[in-house]
C-alpha cells in the first residue's frame, strides 16, 4: 500500500532524515521506533505531505504522491493522528469528528462503526474537545483518521500521556483494524511493549537513517528493545 524510497530530508542545514526507505502492507501494522530526535515524526510529516521531501518518492496504492498537498493525499486515502493529537478543543467531539469527513460531501454522516471502536465517543456527542481527558482525545483523535475510510492509517505516539486501561483499548482498536485486511498501519510508538505486541513489521531509526527492520516477530530475538534503550 505504501512505499517509500530514499527519502532525504532536511530542517536548514541540518541533514534530519538520511536515505530512509518505508513499506507498509495491507493488513500489517509496520512499527517505526528509535530514541527521541532521530526523525521518527519528520518521516511521518514527510509521508502525510506536510513537509516536503528534498529527494527520495513516496507512493500510495501503485499512485504517485511525492508532490501530493496533504489534502489530496486525504482524498486518496491516507490518515493521520499527528503526535499530541491536536483535536479542535472548541468544538465537540461531533464536529471534530465531521472534520474527518471534509473531503466527503457534506451529507456524509459519521460512520456508526466509530462507535463501536470507541463506545465513550458516542456518550459525548456534544461535548467540547478540549473538556476531554487525554485518553478521550487521543480516541478522538484516531477516529478523526479513520472517519473517511483511509486505506493508509498514520500514528505518531499514540500512547503518549494515556493512563494504562485506555492504551489496551487503543492497541485492541489498531490490531483490529489491521486484521480486518482493509488498510496499512504505520506506527511510530515510544513504548516498546506496546509495539512489540502490535508489529507485523519494525523498522529502527537512528540518526535519521534506518538501522534495523524485519518481522515483528524477531524484534526479541534481534535485540530491538537495546536498540532503542534511552
Amino acid at each position: 500500500m505504501l512505499n517509500a524510497e530514499a527519502i532525504d530530508q532536511f530542517y536548514g542545514s541540518s541533514h534530519i532524515l538520511r536515505n530512509v526507505g518505508l513499506q507498509a502492507a495491507v493488513g500489517e501494522v509496520t512499527v517505526v521506533l528509535g530514541r527521541n530526535g532521530v526523525g521518527k515524526t519528520t518521516l511521518l510529516k514527510s509521508l502525510m505531505g506536510l513537509v516536503p521531501i528534498k529527494r527520495g518518492r513516496v507512493t500510495l496504492d501503485g499512485v504517485d504522491i511525492t508532490l501530493a498537498a496533504p489534502h489530496e493525499r486525504a482524498r486518496l486515502g491516507v490518515g493521520y493522528v499527528p503526535q499530541g493529537r491536536e483535536i479542535f478543543p472548541r468544538l465537540t467531539v461531533e464536529e471534530n469528528l465531521r472534520m474527518g469527513l471534509a473531503t466527503r460531501s457534506g451529507a456524509t454522516p459519521i460512520p456508526p462503526h466509530l462507535y463501536d471502536l470507541f463506545p465513550v465517543l458516542k456518550d459525548m456527542l456534544h461535548r467540547r474537545g478540549g473538556d476531554l481527558s487525554g485518553g478521550q482525545q487521543q480516541q478522538l483523535a484516531i477516529a478523526r483518521a479513520l472517519a473517511a475510510g483511509p486505506k493508509l492509517l498514520i500514528l505518531d505516539e499514540p500512547t503518549e500521556g494515556i493512563q494504562p486501561s485506555i492504551i489496551k483499548d487503543i492497541g485492541r482498536v489498531i490490531r483490529m483494524l489491521a486484521d480486518q485486511g482493509s488498510m496499512a498501519i504505520v506506527l511510530v510508538e515510544q513504548y516498546y511493549d506496546f509495539a512489540q505486541e502490535l508489529a507485523d513489521r519494525y523498522v529502527v531509526m537512528e540518526r535519521g537513517e534506518v538501522v534495523a527492520s524485519g518481522s515483528g516477530a524477531d524484534m526479541q530475538a534481534n535485540g530491538v528493545r537495546q536498540l532503542v534503550a534511552i
